[in-house]
């Protein structure tokens, strides 16, 4: 097959520094069901220590992880930080005592979850903060966002937050929340076969907004075909590694940050910052998408 002529950037700019593209999400490093503690903190400090020495500097993490949990952990492995990592992390919702995610979207809880997400994470102010929308837990729904956006901005100029993003959101709401401060980042849910915000990903790249997906490997249930475990066959990697790749391909904006508390599948996610794919593979990759929508 022909070779790419052209490798994605390796970076792209958030809030105001150069991030690495392939970045790592913490939520799988609490226990099952991103509840309680892992099985295993030592190995979960591990990971984190390996991923910042693999080049990883974005990090994506929320104090209902766990809840707290993470973000725990993040400070043991981590803390005092290296300079050039931003933490980002999220606010919209807690847990109940059996581990349900409950939306949690008054100005009081939001300042609430700033002071948790500080005060856990071991900082002075928060280097992004998400507003995680929480209308349809599983995809963008329309609905008003004004006061959570206002409860957020002012948080923001009290100095606690230093930028603010938005996860699980529509166009209309990433416009909206625009007016109240400059948004920095889109967290939604895209991947090789959940191609909805394929037009919002453009639009946001002409604007220099990151696009951040979650879920980029399909979630708790993976990406599978047959299509793609023949092509990963033929580059001599693995479906998930190839399917990461074919993101950093989409778009210049696209910022990975898939998750793992395994040392070998974190060596493995970041193979596909090297991985080229050629024009042929990206139109097999392309209609596998198409497919499957």
């Amino acid at each position: 097959m022909t070779q790419s002529t052209k490798s994605p950037a390796r970076t792209f700019p958030l809030a105001g520094r150069s991030v690495n593209r392939m970045g790592y999400g913490a939520m799988q490093l609490a226990g099952p069901g991103v509840f309680g503690p892992p099985k295993d903190r030592a190995q979960a400090v591990a990971v984190l220590r390996e991923a910042l020495a693999l080049g990883v500097n974005h990090i994506d993490t929320s104090d209902f992880y766990g809840p707290h949990v993470t973000n725990q952990i993040i400070r043991e492995a981590l803390h005092p930080y290296p300079a050039d990592l931003t933490l980002v992390t999220k606010v919209g919702a807690v847990r109940d005592d059996k581990g349900a995610w409950l939306p949690a979207l008054e100005p009081a809880d939001i300042e609430r979850a700033v002071h948790d997400n500080l005060r856990n994470l071991g900082l002075d102010v928060l280097d992004i903060v998400n507003l995680r929308i929480m209308g349809d837990i599983h995809q963008p729904s329309e609905g008003p966002i004004e006061r959570q956006m206002e409860a957020l901005a002012t948080l923001r100029q009290r100095g606690l937050v230093r930028h603010i993003g938005i996860s699980n959101a529509t166009a209309k709401q990433i416009a909206d929340a625009g007016r109240f401060a400059p948004i920095v980042c889109v967290q939604n849910h895209y991947n090789l076969v959940n191609r909805a915000d394929d037009a919002l990903i453009d639009t946001l790249a002409a604007q220099g907004i990151a696009y951040v997906p979650f879920f980029p490997l399909g979630g708790f249930t993976p990406i599978q075909s047959s299509a793609l475990s023949a092509l990963a066959q033929s580059l001599d990697t693995t479906p998930m590694t190839v399917a990461l790749a074919w993101l950093l391909h989409r778009a210049p904006n696209i910022l990975l940050i898939p998750g793992t508390s395994s040392l070998a599948h974190l060596r493995e996610n970041m193979q596909a910052e090297t991985l080229e794919l050629s024009e042929d593979v990206l139109a097999q990759l392309d209609a596998i998408g198409k497919k499957s929508n």
